[in-house]
């Protein structure tokens, strides 16, 4: 078979101190210190989701839970690791000063690395810049203003989200091939692509769309290491991207009952806002995918479902989206 080279950037190796231009996604309640600290192993930046390794939904106990999981994170690995953080409007100051607690914790245990969801924040992004950290900024939503303003105040990389990705979706449905060469031309930093990333052709689709790497969540969750229920795992392997309904206008889920009812609820005029409630009331992705109740919860996941075909260990899936790093050449 006749060979195809491949152009490899090394820019976001160079900025994150990591092998692989891969990241996992944060996934809230799918990341605990097991999982973040065998991706970063495997030469790929592992990332601590809000909720890291809690099994029930309780705020008084997630500020010192997270910190207990950033230690187990480092007694795990020497290798890079980031922690993820929400970013409100600028002027929302209950919900910056809810954010910067958690940041000011992240210092304190020496993390270096912060991937932001949500809105540009100015307030937030200078307070993770005067630390000399490192910011990956990624719109819920990508836009090329705020990918623009986002490198101005001083992020190092921008994730440009395609419709196709699993959990909160964009509320625009521009897929990932669309998206990621528009945020690519808009900026001179390094772009990470994520949206219906589950095997190496489509890392491959992502270089060949000026993408620096790929940030990854779906993949993760079908792995030996990632804390979700068993039922999940099988859930997205013996289902298909056709299978995949809308619930509301930010989430899809396989078709569990629960799902079900809430996409019926939809069609039936219930708005996203409604939904998305009844969705944050039973805990987002604690019920239907940490516990596996699908009665309970709705399983998220990207459109892409179809080429995961098997459990395998974190380090098996990154050697194998990763595997023209090792090689340098692809056949």
């Amino acid at each position: 078979m006749k060979k195809m080279q491949i152009t490899l950037s090394n820019r976001i190796q160079k900025i994150l101190n990591i092998q692989y231009p891969i990241i996992q996604a944060a996934m809230n309640w799918l990341t605990d210190a097991k999982l973040v600290a065998a991706v970063s192993n495997a030469g790929g930046m592992g990332v601590i989701g809000p909720n890291a390794g809690l099994i029930e939904d309780t705020h008084l106990k997630s500020t010192e839970k997270l910190r207990n999981e950033i230690r187990k994170v480092n007694t795990l690995t020497d290798n890079p690791f980031a922690l993820n953080t929400f970013f409100p409007p600028d002027g929302d100051i209950e919900k910056e000063n809810h954010s910067q607690k958690f940041l000011d914790l992240a210092f304190e245990e020496g993390v270096l690395y912060f991937v932001s969801v949500g809105n540009i924040n100015k307030r937030l992004i200078k307070s993770i810049k005067d630390q000399g950290a490192t910011l990956i900024f990624r719109e819920l939503t990508p836009t090329v203003e705020g990918a623009k303003i986002a490198e101005s105040l001083g992020a190092d990389v921008i994730i440009a989200t395609g419709y196709d990705e699993g959990g909160r979706i964009p509320k625009r449905a521009i897929g990932t091939f669309s998206i990621v060469p528009t945020i690519v031309d808009a900026v001179n930093i390094p772009v990470l692509a994520t949206g219906g990333i589950n095997d190496i052709r489509a890392v491959r689709a992502a270089l060949a769309l000026g993408a620096d790497g790929v940030y990854v969540g779906t993949r993760f969750i079908v792995s030996d290491e990632c804390p979700a229920a068993d039922e999940t795992k099988h859930d997205i392997i013996n289902s298909n991207g056709y299978d995949l309904i809308l619930v509301s206008d930010e989430h899809r889920s396989t078709p569990n009952n629960y799902a079900k009812m809430l996409e019926k609820m939809h069609l039936n005029g219930a708005s996203s806002e409604e939904i998305e409630q009844i969705i944050a009331q039973g805990g987002g992705a604690l019920s239907g995918m940490r516990n596996g109740n699908s009665y309970e919860g709705i399983v998220s996941v990207n459109t892409a479902i179809d080429r995961i075909k098997e459990i395998k260990s974190v380090k098996d899936i990154v050697d194998e989206l990763m595997a023209d790093y090792q090689d340098k050449e692809a056949y």
